[in-house]
């Protein structure tokens, strides 16, 4: 019993997307099981911005304001996210139709979403800097809400998507996810320092809130591939191309954040993706089958994350 618990601790975001797959494929696969699946699902799916928000709560009460400043890097990143976003775009472009675009829709997406709130309990684990990869989760959503409305029209003709639109679809996510538990967690260090403290003191507590959170986000990702109707080869690159888009972008966040000290939140903050609302995007006003790529996007994210804690875990310092 020992080791399984050892093996869970260390392993804890893989084991999480495992329950995840598993719990989904049960409950929508089973008829005995099906009715309860059809119950809780949208439940559990429903409880995700609540979950993010209590964990970012939990994890931002360890944070100093006299942190949240923007850096050099939070910049380059957003210039080198924009860049290779508008290359995408300059490839769907000459790839007008067909299974390329597709794929490269969902290539696109990838780049263009911004960071996960949630980036920040993974980054305090791995040793980054909460504070600086919060500022840069703000200035990524506001790059996000400006270029969607440019980017968007050119991939498809009939996304009519403008930019007040955009801002605020985005800003509101923004405010009630992020924005609202950092103005309640500053609040707490103020006026309720002991509560502050006693947070602070469990260490591991938002991260295996954040583990349940990805189990639920797991069976959400397994359910968009299993329905996804797209032929094989076309699948499998929907599965496959994201992994070499995540590798790419933790790659480029944490040599871009080597030259100013803080490669861990570079590499988190350009590696890490919100994608739910990557899916939301990619449904909503590109090609709805697209939405395979953040979905996979998803789980090769957080194999990298469990990589990296056991790395941390077992050496002390990340091998990459």
């Amino acid at each position: 019993m020992n080791k399984v618990l050892s093996f869970v601790k260390k392993w804890t975001l893989l084991c999480a997307m495992l329950v995840g797959s598993v719990l989904y494929l049960l409950f929508s696969d089973v008829p005995l099981l099906q009715p309860m699946g059809d119950v809780m699902g949208p439940a559990l799916v429903e409880m995700v911005p609540y979950v993010i928000f209590a964990l970012l709560y939990v994890t931002f009460c360890k944070i100093d304001i006299s942190n949240l400043r923007p850096r050099a890097w939070h910049f380059w990143l957003q210039f080198i996210r924009t860049t290779i976003s508008a290359f995408f775009v300059l490839l769907m472009m000459y790839f007008a139709e067909g299974d390329v675009k597709l794929v490269l829709e969902g290539c696109f997406i990838c780049f263009i979403c911004p960071t996960a709130a949630s980036a920040a309990v993974v980054t305090e684990k791995l040793g980054g800097s909460i504070a600086s990869l919060t500022v840069y989760t703000l200035i990524a959503n506001i790059v996000t809400s400006i270029i969607i409305p440019l980017f968007f029209p050119m991939v498809e003709k009939s996304a009519d998507i403008t930019f007040l639109f955009a801002f605020g679809m985005i800003m509101r996510r923004v405010v009630t996810v992020l924005l609202l538990p950092l103005c309640l967690a500053l609040l707490t260090r103020r006026y309720l320092p002991k509560v502050a403290g006693a947070i602070k003191r469990r260490k591991n507590l938002a991260f295996y809130m954040w583990a349940f959170n990805l189990s639920i986000v797991t069976g959400m990702t397994v359910h968009n591939i299993v329905d996804a109707e797209v032929g094989g080869i076309t699948l499998l690159l929907l599965l496959i191309l994201p992994l070499f888009v995540c590798l790419v972008q933790f790659a480029i966040g944490k040599w871009v954040g080597g030259f100013f000290g803080d490669r861990v939140s570079a590499g988190q903050a350009l590696g890490q993706k919100n994608t739910i609302v990557g899916i939301w995007l990619t449904v909503t006003f590109l090609n709805p089958v697209a939405a395979v790529a953040p979905g996979a996007y998803v789980l090769w994210q957080n194999l990298v994350n469990s990589w990296q804690l056991w790395c941390k875990e077992k050496y002390g310092y990340l091998k990459w």
